[in-house]
């Protein structure tokens, strides 16, 4: 399949899988247009690549379906100045879009080989603020801190108070909040030692590792 077949695939995953759903941030769906998915996928799916759905990257962890992925950016209420947190970090693709719509991403992948590979692959494709991590994202990423928003790529039945903390006045954190078969995607936003809690709907995400959360 040749690149301009991979674009528009990609126009028409946006416009029929992402857009028509309600995300109608334009800066969120002209990012899903730019970042080519199917390149932070293994070569042997990229055929589905723009299909809405979650697909296997391996190391037990999937690439989350592409109007997640726009939901969570649009639900960030993100600014271009913003610095922002991703605990996640899996193949790259969200840290790429998140790249397009902010100045700085800070991101953490557990999984060595996850990692390495999409600090590689982000480097190689031009994404440069993006710094990519090794480590348990239950903790955050203190060194960089305090982030506007914080996005959490995986399910927890607490939210880590290490993230809460981390935020700016008025920063947001994205989390999926459950258990393995029922979660709500939880935004919270900081006013001073309160954080505002709304629920934004039902999802599904691998579980978040870590030796302790809470």
């Amino acid at each position: 399949m040749s690149d301009v077949d991979f674009e528009l695939q990609r126009r028409r995953m946006v416009e029929t899988t992402i857009a028509s759903r309600g995300v109608d941030d334009p800066r969120v769906l002209q990012a899903m247009t730019e970042v080519p998915r199917h390149l932070f996928v293994p070569a042997r799916l990229a055929g589905l690549a723009y299909e809405d759905t979650p697909l296997s990257i391996g190391e037990g962890q999937t690439i989350s379906q592409p109007y997640v992925v726009a939901l969570m950016c649009q639900a960030l209420k993100l600014e271009p100045s913003d610095r922002v947190l991703e605990i996640g970090a899996g193949s790259g693709y969200a840290a790429a879009v998140l790249s397009r719509l902010v100045a700085d991403v800070q991101t953490i992948e557990r999984h060595e080989v996850l990692a390495s590979a999409a600090r590689e692959r982000l480097a190689r494709m031009g994404y440069v603020n993006v710094s990519v991590h090794l480590g348990d994202g239950s903790g955050g990423w203190p060194d960089k801190a305090p982030y506007d928003a914080v996005v959490v790529a995986a399910a927890t039945p607490h939210v880590p108070e290490a993230l809460r903390a981390q935020l700016v006045e008025g920063g947001r954190l994205l989390i999926p909040v459950g258990d393995a078969e029922l979660q709500t995607l939880v935004r919270l936003t900081r006013r001073g030692e309160e954080y505002r809690r709304e629920d934004l709907g039902e999802v599904r995400f691998v579980p978040l590792e870590a030796a302790r959360v809470g």
